[in-house]
């Protein structure tokens, strides 16, 4: 379908780097330095925004993310409708209302500080394939209102979404030199990181590569990694259609390929009784790759899946509930994954024992889940389970009992956290922080908070210009 550009010589990932350096650690633009560039990119936005609202431009995005990263029509239209609306939302004066000062009195007369938000300068963003357009777009553009110049290096399966969405920005008014594409593998990635020292990375993807490069850029990095990603059903049950339907949703939408999907699930018994695990199983049964509610699994092949789903079922007390098969009938290469979407159920008390629990909370980045049964008396052991987690990225607490959403959020920490009978583990719309908590590396996208938390630093102002207080003499030593 196309070929991707590969920047592996040392030579021409040189050509990046110099790119990089030729930008100081003041940035292309801040509060004192070519301030007209926050209007500039207003405007940029503004037009980028009104770009992908008409219809052919709209398509067109996609369908190319579709043909990169197969998800189905309403998953991939979602992604470009968050991008577009992210535009719109800090097009016109909103770049410049995102950076604003702030002003405190000083001590005396002619005393003031004033606190201002900084670029970094010099900055690195590594996307996943997962969110082709949406992830990229929001943290480059986030960037680059800032004031940081830009490097970016999309996954090279879906490079091409970006690179289109470049040319959008370039045709909207963007400065060319602002940023830089950067098409290659994680070796080169990491010698061109190396090499240019940028004063940041925001990297999204697995953990194992985020530590890695933590310890590369001595800890200039920001992340959003890994997500087992939980959901409680509390004791009051209602609406169980609804609350089956949006789980569904969570688990299995883009064929479980989300940093944000239901890696598990406590159900009350109280919902058991009400037929949810049956629910889940028949909209499951739905899914196929016709319509690309289940697509391919582009970082676990079948036989990884397979060997994960047999571990997990030897836990004991474990059974599968519904799916544990591949898909049949298609030409997807091996190199990629294909599976039913999966359910195991362990047990509780299975699911806490330490010989059993990393095996339990292991995400596999595909349609999987594990769920679990939880009764009266039983919360704090729901507690502890989601205490020894490592990630902490989205979660949901299906209630409407007041003070059993209080008890749960008083003692959970994950970043975005939905509460209520609606509650959702995935989507990461435009209007809302999206990101983990509970690591100071942690990296947001979407919201005037997340920009400001992820590409500026604050640099303090202190004005001091007199007059001297009437007869002022020079003081004692001390």
């Amino acid at each position: 379908m196309l070929e991707t550009p590969e920047t592996k010589e040392d030579g021409e990932i040189d050509v990046f780097v110099e790119s990089l350096r030729k930008c100081g650690k003041t940035g292309l633009h801040n509060p004192y330095k070519n301030p007209e560039r926050y209007t500039q990119y207003g405007a940029v936005l503004h037009r980028a925004a009104s770009m992908m609202e008409e219809k052919n431009t709209n398509e067109f995005f996609i369908k190319l993310i579709q043909r990169t990263m197969p998800k189905s029509y309403v998953q991939a239209k979602a992604e470009v409708e968050v991008t577009r609306k992210f535009l719109q939302n800090f097009g016109g004066d909103n770049c410049r209302f995102l950076c604003r000062s702030f002003q405190v009195a000083g001590d005396h007369v002619g005393q003031y500080s004033t606190g201002h938000r900084f670029p970094y300068g010099p900055v690195a963003i590594i996307s996943p394939f997962n969110f082709p357009l949406e992830i990229p777009a929001l943290q480059l553009v986030g960037a680059l209102i800032t004031g940081n110049k830009v490097v970016v290096k999309p996954d090279w399966r879906v490079s091409a979404v970006l690179e289109q969405f470049v040319r959008l920005l370039l045709e909207a008014g963007m400065p060319a030199a602002d940023l830089d594409l950067f098409n290659a593998e994680g070796a080169a990635t990491e010698r061109l990181l190396r090499k240019a020292s940028p004063r940041l990375l925001q990297f999204t993807g697995s953990s194992t590569v985020a530590n890695h490069l933590t310890q590369v850029l001595n800890g200039k990095i920001r992340i959003e990694d890994a997500g087992f990603d939980w959901k409680i059903l509390g004791p009051d049950v209602r609406d169980v259609d609804y609350v089956a339907w949006v789980s569904d949703q969570d688990a299995y939408a883009c064929s479980g390929q989300k940093c944000s999907a239901q890696s598990i699930l406590f159900a009350h018994e109280n919902w058991v009784n009400a037929g949810i695990f049956d629910k889940l199983k028949s909209l499951a049964q739905r899914r196929k790759l016709e319509d690309l509610t289940l697509g391919p699994i582009l970082s676990w092949n079948n036989e990884k899946i397979q060997k994960h789903l047999e571990a997990v079922l030897a836990i004991p007390g474990a059974k599968l509930l519904f799916g544990g098969k591949p898909l049949t009938g298609h030409s997807i290469p091996s190199v990629y994954g294909a599976f039913q979407a999966t359910a195991v159920h362990v047990p509780l008390k299975s699911l806490l024992d330490p010989n059993h629990f990393k095996v339990a909370t292991t995400e596999l980045f595909g349609p999987f889940q594990v769920v679990t049964t939880w009764k009266d008396g039983e919360l704090d052991q729901v507690i502890e389970a989601l205490e020894r987690m490592d990630h902490h990225l989205t979660a949901a607490v299906v209630s409407n009992d007041a003070q059993f959403l209080n008890n749960v959020l008083s003692r959970t920490v994950n970043g975005t956290t939905y509460a209520g009978i609606r509650a959702r583990t995935t989507g990461a719309p435009q209007n809302h922080w999206f990101g983990p908590a509970g690591d100071p590396r942690g990296a947001g996208i979407g919201s005037r908070e997340a920009i400001l938390s992820v590409w500026t630093c604050h640099r303090e102002v202190i004005w001091d210009i007199g007059p001297l207080p009437n007869g002022w003499t020079t003081p004692p030593a001390s």
